[in-house]
């Protein structure tokens, strides 16, 4: 199918954790919904303010065995297909690969249907999913209801560390997944994908070693404060600027999705990505 997306992400837990924090409504409603319902092979269903078109449930369970989840979720008058499949990497490590029909790229970035978001929702998702199942602090979930995007996170190194990891173009591209060119002055670009990949959006507030502010344009200013805690870093992120009739789900929840390998690529000795590969359709943005 044309339009399906793809992510696989190795997860620190066996099979068995996996599959109980997917399926257990108590554990989903820490990580995942604000509301869960489950009674399977008959009932799978998550609904509230951290999921798109939250008012009520709009899944079904279409297939279910000790290794794959497969719902149906009605999304903005479409039904989409959604499917987890679990394989064991060792007895205490699972590969997660998640597959999501009806995403694209040009749903992505015009925001015309609420499926747009589902690339990064499903990041974040994934992201505290990795994190409960190693018992860290979850990262902030996307409420759907709000037009106030902040959040906050500790992270197990000094502030200068961290500071070097969030501005420094090699160390950022490592963590995120992703090339990132900065250059951390003001006026300087930040460019996702790198300086050569024609776009760059601009650095208009740093203060070395505590702040730096990024324009994006349409869906504002993001802007990453660090202070010290203890020995540790709070890091405190928000999302500004932006038109609160039409705030940038997307955008903002692929940004928090990719702090959870921040944390990791400090606090984790070997550090090695939990995302082992995207795949997303072959459809161009216009």
């Amino acid at each position: 199918m044309s339009d399906l997306l793809t992510i696989r992400v190795r997860l620190a837990a066996p099979v068995e954790a996996v599959r109980r924090a997917l399926t257990d409504p108590a554990e989903l409603r820490v990580w995942f919904a604000e509301h869960a319902e489950v009674a399977l092979p008959d009932r799978y269903e998550f609904w509230g303010r951290y999921t798109p078109e939250g008012d009520a449930p709009h899944q079904r369970p279409l297939h279910v065995d000790a290794h794959t989840l497969r719902f149906a979720w009605l999304l903005d008058g479409v039904e989409t297909t959604s499917e987890l499949t679990l394989a064991p990497d060792g007895p205490d490590a699972t590969v997660l690969t998640l597959t999501q029909s009806h995403w694209s790229f040009a749903d992505a970035l015009a925001g015309t249907t609420i499926r747009g978001v589902l690339q990064t929702w499903w990041s974040l998702s994934l992201a505290n999913l990795a994190a409960h199942l190693e018992g860290q602090q979850l990262l902030p979930r996307t409420d759907f209801t709000s037009a106030d995007l902040r959040g906050e996170l500790l992270i197990g190194a000094p502030t200068d560390k961290v500071w070097t990891s969030l501005t420094d173009s090699e160390q950022a591209s490592a963590w995120f997944g992703h090339p990132i060119g900065i250059e951390p002055w003001v006026g300087g670009r930040y460019a996702m994908g790198g300086f050569d990949a024609g776009y760059a959006a601009k650095v208009v507030d740093l203060e070395p070693g505590r702040r730096i502010a990024v324009d994006w344009g349409p869906t504002g200013v993001t802007t990453w404060e660090l202070a010290e805690s203890g020995g540790q870093t709070r890091l405190t992120f928000v999302q500004s600027g932006f038109d609160d009739a039409n705030p940038p789900y997307g955008a903002w929840s692929g940004t928090v999705s990719g702090l959870h390998e921040l944390r990791r690529f400090h606090e984790v000795a070997d550090w090695q990505p939990i995302w082992l590969d995207v795949e997303m359709p072959s459809e161009a943005p216009a």
